[in-house]
């Protein structure tokens, strides 16, 4: 995370006496949260391969849920107005510490007026932060051009197809399947196609 939000996450962690987890990247989600359980206190975790200011977003997402669950325990909504006004106020101090670069800043700040339940999910927040990141071997579907063959980690090669709303409607080479993929899924070229 950025230099400068590191004493007020440590202070967080002490403070509510959190498990914090750096964990390996987990395709299916940025971070997780997992209120007190029998003797087991809170706990939090955070994928391992974010950018900085994408693991700073992530962790105060998931610091949120921490202090919605004391507040609320099970009565608020994961994602409800209470968890969106817990977050605001959370984001607070980065913002007055300036730790994020103007364009992440700005799209925070326009990103805060309905907080979704993920920061992948408002694609132009998910667009700013990606712009950090330094593992650019890959590529996103949006930038492929229409019928390019391409790949994902676990090998399956897809064709892509024509934008259906918001996401791009994809055929599975192997077994001729459809799928719907989020413009910002990255992929990997297919060679010798």
């Amino acid at each position: 995370m950025p230099a400068p939000a590191a004493p007020i996450i440590s202070k967080w962690i002490d403070y509510f006496q959190c498990e914090f987890k750096i964990s390996k990247n987990r395709t299916t989600k940025l971070g997780d949260y997992r209120h007190p359980f029998k003797d087991k206190g809170h706990k939090i975790s955070v994928n391992n391969d974010l950018n900085p200011y994408a693991f700073l977003v992530t962790t105060v997402h998931e610091f949120a849920h921490l202090l919605t669950w004391n507040d609320h325990k099970n009565k608020a909504k994961p994602h409800g107005a209470e968890w969106k006004h817990n977050f605001k106020r959370m984001m607070n101090p980065f913002f007055e510490l300036q730790v994020f670069p103007t364009d992440i800043h700005h799209t925070i700040i326009n990103y805060l007026n309905n907080p979704a339940a993920s920061s992948c999910t408002d694609l132009r927040l998910a667009r700013a932060l990606k712009k950090y990141d330094t593992h650019l071997s890959t590529s996103r579907i949006e930038e492929l051009p229409l019928h390019t063959v391409f790949t994902l980690k676990d090998g399956r090669k897809f064709t892509k197809g024509e934008r259906i709303r918001k996401r791009y409607r994809c055929v599975c080479l192997d077994n001729g399947n459809t799928y719907l993929f989020n413009p910002l899924a990255e992929v990997l070229l297919a060679t010798g196609t």
